[in-house]
């Protein structure tokens, strides 16, 4: 039996950085069509901009506000066979030099209707890499929306479209239903018992409450959905020890991606950090002391948020409480750049840089 569905991960999910121009540039050298495209400048104090494909290019929201989706012209205009177009944006495109990184994810294009919930949404799934866009319109009350994975999610990410308001994250690693991350601020876990409805996903459908963040009447949202796929991708949690030699967390591959959030404290108070972002084509592996946070409109910092990239994980090695205080529990998403052992042939490790 093969390690994993998926041989190349690549295909899935791949990060390419480039230099802006300022006039129309085309991206190129992704691997695939992306159906989710995820902008952020390295060299500029800049927004980041996201962008799928069920709700169009040209349709920008930002993962460090809580601003509602713009349309802009000059953005990102095409998905393209092997990457995306951009026009003149300076915020994805801008001259002098700017540097980018973009990661992006294979869906299913622009989605089909999909019934499976209470509320009929527009769902663009790749169940193969444990990936969705569910586009939906609220009904108010408690609803169901389908999200096409065929598998439980363990992420959930809801983000309104129409008005500004908070990005909702249900994570299965919290520390109930009732709890949810704001993915544009530094915010702790929180408690609410009407976003999910304090009932966790299906394989089918997530639950929505009666509140307009998630589910207000006529309000249009976006949720993008996520669940580990052996040897591509991996959610989950680990427990800091505030120690230079950090705890090793399993992931089963080698990391392309890794994104870290301090959920909660294991003993005392809560306390609040950034969403941080390692990526191996930032500075390479070992050790990763660059990142750039989802949550804040900063240039790429470098310094004591370092972690490991191995062969088959990753391993804090900081006491810094970004990513490892001795009473920190933290969430995290990490995406493969090579599986922990060869499809083809025999089982061959492959190796840690």
């Amino acid at each position: 039996m093969a390690y994993s569905a998926i041989t190349k991960p690549s295909l899935h999910m791949n990060t390419k950085l480039y230099t802006g121009t300022g006039a129309s540039h085309a991206i190129t050298g992704v691997g695939f069509q992306p159906d989710w495209v995820w902008l952020k400048s390295r060299s500029y104090a800049d927004n980041h901009t996201v962008f799928d494909a069920p709700r169009g290019v040209t349709k920008r929201i930002f993962s460090n506000l809580d601003q509602a989706e713009a349309t802009e012209a000059q953005s990102l205009k095409t998905f393209d066979s092997d990457g995306f177009t951009l026009g003149t944006d300076t915020l994805a495109n801008g001259g002098s030099g700017k540097t980018y990184a973009a990661w992006n994810w294979k869906a299913n294009g622009a989605g089909s209707s999909n019934s499976d919930g209470s509320i009929t949404a527009t769902v663009s799934a790749n169940a193969t890499a444990g990936f969705s866009i569910v586009k939906y319109t609220g009904a108010g009350g408690t609803q169901t929306v389908g999200h096409g994975l065929g598998a439980i999610p363990e992420v959930v990410m809801v983000k309104r479209l129409d008005s500004s308001n908070s990005w909702i994250v249900w994570n299965k690693y919290l520390q109930g239903n009732n709890r949810y991350l704001v993915l544009n601020t530094t915010a702790a876990q929180a408690t609410n018992s009407t976003f999910f409805q304090e009932t966790p996903p299906t394989s089918s459908v997530f639950y929505v409450g009666n509140d307009a963040g998630i589910n207000g009447g006529s309000n249009t949202y976006v949720a993008y959905c996520f669940k580990s796929i052996k040897g591509f991708s991996k959610h989950g949690f680990y427990y800091g020890n505030g120690n230079t030699d950090g705890n090793f967390v399993y992931t089963g591959f080698k990391p392309k991606l890794v994104i870290i959030k301090v959920a909660y404290a294991s003993a005392g108070s809560d306390f609040v950090n950034h969403w941080f972002m390692f990526d191996n084509e930032l500075n390479g592996y070992n050790e990763n002391n660059e990142y750039l946070k989802s949550d804040a409109d900063e240039a790429i910092s470098s310094g004591t948020n370092r972690i490991n990239f191995l062969s088959n994980g990753f391993k804090c090695r900081t006491t810094n409480d970004s990513v490892n205080s001795a009473s920190g529990v933290y969430t995290y998403m990490a995406w493969a750049d090579e599986p922990l052992v060869a499809n083809v042939g025999a089982s061959i490790p492959t190796t840690a840089r």
